[in-house]
């Protein structure tokens, strides 16, 4: 099992850059592919950005392409999303996940099934 914390939300204006972390204690880090899902009030969770267990390979939701940049440090069992050019549609509630690897092959998931471990979330308020 493995327990998940992450921090860094808070509230900036449009245009700020805010990076979000998210610490993981318990199995070994590097055995888990590692996401960031989003959920704003009245709306589902939502997948923003994946990243696979050794950190070479990462996907993203179209509407962070660009702003958004996941990044994981593995001897700190910390995962990280460096979010730029911050819009007020950006507000929710953003939360880590992670997935258990069960296979030799990269595999980016996007699905939040998928996620076997979640964090608590911290809140992001994007003001314009």
């Amino acid at each position: 099992q493995v327990q998940l914390v992450e921090s860094g939300g808070g509230l900036v204006q449009a245009g700020d850059s805010l990076r979000l972390s998210c610490a993981a204690s318990g199995r070994t880090f590097s055995d888990y592919n590692m996401g960031w899902f989003r959920q704003a009030p009245g709306k589902e969770r939502e997948f923003v950005a994946t990243i696979s267990w050794g950190g070479d390979s990462t996907y993203y939701a179209d509407f962070v392409k660009g702003r958004f940049t996941i990044s994981r440090d593995n001897a700190k069992n910390t995962v990280y999303l460096q979010m730029d050019s911050l819009k007020p549609e950006d507000t929710a509630v953003y939360y880590c996940a992670a997935s258990e690897v069960r296979s030799s092959i990269v595999v980016l998931i996007t699905s939040a099934e998928e996620y076997d471990y979640w964090g608590q979330g911290t809140q992001v308020t994007v003001s314009s």
